[in-house]
């Protein structure tokens, strides 16, 4: 699904050139926040993976490099995607040099905009010249951006989040997720019953492709539809941003997209990374626990809980 082999390129050559490049070790990395309780730079966070303690072998935190994989797939309304883009830039011009942002859209497969660089201009001029046209790419490309963020996580110590800004509806896509009434006269018809089955099932899917990958996803969907299948994809949406440790938010009108986009942003940068050490080879999906006493109290954290095997 990726289109473009110089992205990867870029990408990698901009992690090593944020950190250096580390040996393989049988190590995961999970996202985590400190949502309550003063812990100081460096917490002292311990972990257990499937019920046994996991060293915590190193820890990245907020202030450390970062990467930002920031893919839009905009396709309606002006007003709204035009309040996304101003609070999108707005948001990148408040990151520190060391937060370096990547710009790809997702129509017909995953394509930059803007490689990842010290220099905000070429990508503050990409968002401003964004068109909102086209099919919604976000089912067909989330694992791919997702396993581009995974590479460059694998090779440099550099935390990396992936974020998607979208407006897209369901009705929308190439491939028909509307499961249409196969039999109208019968009632007992699941087709009836069960109209968002095909969305359910791609999420099912999707979750079960991306639960092996280890940076966290955020989506940003910046024009909420009340209706049946519309509601179950942009929770469908949620659900594969919660299943990588990540959040997602629907807004219910302009007035939201700013503070929801902000949200993100400072979510991605409060974000640490952390490394475990684990088993050389685990079974199917991994429950990993995760706490930090901080003064003599148990900080309130929140942080990817399940993690499973990649194949091979």
């Amino acid at each position: 699904m990726l289109r473009s082999c110089p992205l990867i390129l870029a990408l990698l050559a901009a992690a090593s050139t944020l950190g250096t490049v580390q040996a393989q070790t049988a190590s995961v990395s999970i996202p985590a926040w400190v949502e309550e309780g003063q812990c100081g730079p460096a917490p002292k966070f311990e972990a257990t993976f499937d019920g046994k303690p996991a060293p915590v072998t190193s820890q990245l935190g907020p202030g450390s490099d970062q990467m930002i994989l920031l893919v839009v797939d905009f396709t309606g309304e002006l007003s709204l995607v035009d309040a996304a883009k101003q609070a999108v830039m707005a948001e990148i011009s408040k990151l520190p040099s060391n937060a370096w942002v990547g710009l790809l859209r997702d129509q017909d497969g995953l394509h930059v905009l803007a490689d990842p660089s010290p220099n905000r201009q070429p990508l503050l001029d990409a968002i401003q010249d964004l068109a909102s046209t086209g099919k919604p790419g976000l089912f067909e490309t989330v694992s791919p951006a997702l396993a581009l963020a995974d590479s460059v996580m694998r090779k440099s110590p550099v935390r990396v989040s992936v974020l998607y800004i979208t407006d897209s509806n369901i009705y929308s896509y190439r491939e028909d997720y509307t499961n249409p009434v196969i039999n109208g006269s019968d009632p007992h018809d699941l087709s009836r019953v069960f109209a968002d089955a095909l969305i359910q099932d791609k999420i099912s899917k999707l979750v079960e492709e991306i639960s092996e990958l280890e940076a966290p996803l955020l989506v940003v969907h910046i024009n909420y539809r009340g209706d049946t299948l519309n509601e179950s994809y942009q929770n469908g949406l949620l659900t594969l941003a919660d299943a990588t440790g990540g959040k997602g938010q629907v807004c219910r009108s302009v007035g939201e997209i700013p503070d929801a986009i902000s949200a993100a942003f400072t979510r991605i940068s409060s974000a640490w990374r952390l490394t475990l050490a684990v088993p050389p080879k685990f079974h199917s999906s991994a429950q990993i626990h995760l706490s930090a006493p901080c003064h003599g109290e148990d900080a309130r954290l929140s942080w990817r809980t399940r993690l499973r095997a990649k194949e091979g």
